[in-house]
């Protein structure tokens, strides 16, 4: 996704969230290539990219427009998963992910990491993992899961009677900073009505917004900070991203 600032979008970045955001995901490229113009971003940069994403197997090309492939599908699931915010009722369970695979190295690492950051997963101490049971199935990411379990024993359990279980959550997590930036982008979604003259600066929110949703560590209400502002944020986003969508709509028709 691009960064949160108009200054670091690369014509890979306008082609990755223009598709991350269309339902289904594809798009003729002189779209494409309009919405590039909302940067300053010229047709030749953008064909190049173009090229690029499919030669590296993250886009599909078919007569004349280009879809999403490969594990980018897999992230907007993930994208979308994190809008919905899928979870249970909490009975007090944890789960538990110990790593029991020897001899691994750099690479396999760094995808068990990716894999427990996306399973929403925190880190006790090395090669222990935990987090409240209350995502729905595997946390919406079966691809996760499998590079876990291949790694990894999960196991279920409770926390010891005296074990503060806030402190815990506050140490591993951060909610209260999560909340704050939280916030921060409800102000921004406030100040920043769509429109024609606001679609770059909406386009970069967005992407911000959809950023932290992936953030989210999706606590059960229990362990939250009171007054947590996840839901509405979600509401908030729900209703802008609708008029966003329409009015980038009609800036890549014209």
């Amino acid at each position: 996704m691009p960064q949160d600032r108009n200054s670091a979008l690369t014509a890979r970045s306008v082609v990755l969230s223009t598709l991350l955001g269309t339902r289904p995901p594809v798009l003729p490229v002189r779209v494409l290539v309009r919405a590039g113009d909302l940067f300053g971003i010229g047709e030749g940069a953008l064909r190049v990219a173009l090229s690029r994403m499919v030669a590296s197997g993250e886009l599909e090309a078919t007569d004349g427009s280009y879809r999403l492939a490969g594990r980018l599908l897999d992230r907007q699931a993930r994208q979308e998963l994190s809008r919905e915010a899928r979870t249970r009722e909490w009975h007090g369970g944890w789960r538990f992910a110990l790593v029991t695979a020897e001899r691994r190295d750099a690479a396999a690492r760094a995808d068990l990491r990716d894999a427990m950051r996306t399973l929403r997963m925190a880190e006790l101490r090395e090669g222990v993992w935990l987090r409240p049971d209350n995502l729905a199935g595997v946390g919406g990411d079966g691809a996760a899961a499998a590079v876990v379990d291949a790694q990894c024993l999960w196991v279920d359990g409770t926390l010891d009677p005296g074990t503060h279980a806030g402190e815990l959550v506050a140490r591993l997590w951060d909610p209260e900073g999560w909340a704050d930036e939280a916030e921060a982008l409800r102000r921004r979604l406030w100040s920043t009505e769509p429109a024609a003259d606001t679609l770059a600066a909406g386009f970069v929110l967005s992407a911000a917004v959809l950023r932290h949703f992936q953030a989210d560590p999706l606590l059960p209400p229990e362990l939250l900070p009171a007054h947590w502002p996840g839901p509405a944020l979600r509401t908030d986003y729900a209703g802008w991203d609708e008029r966003y969508r329409r009015a980038l709509r009609d800036f890549l028709r014209a």
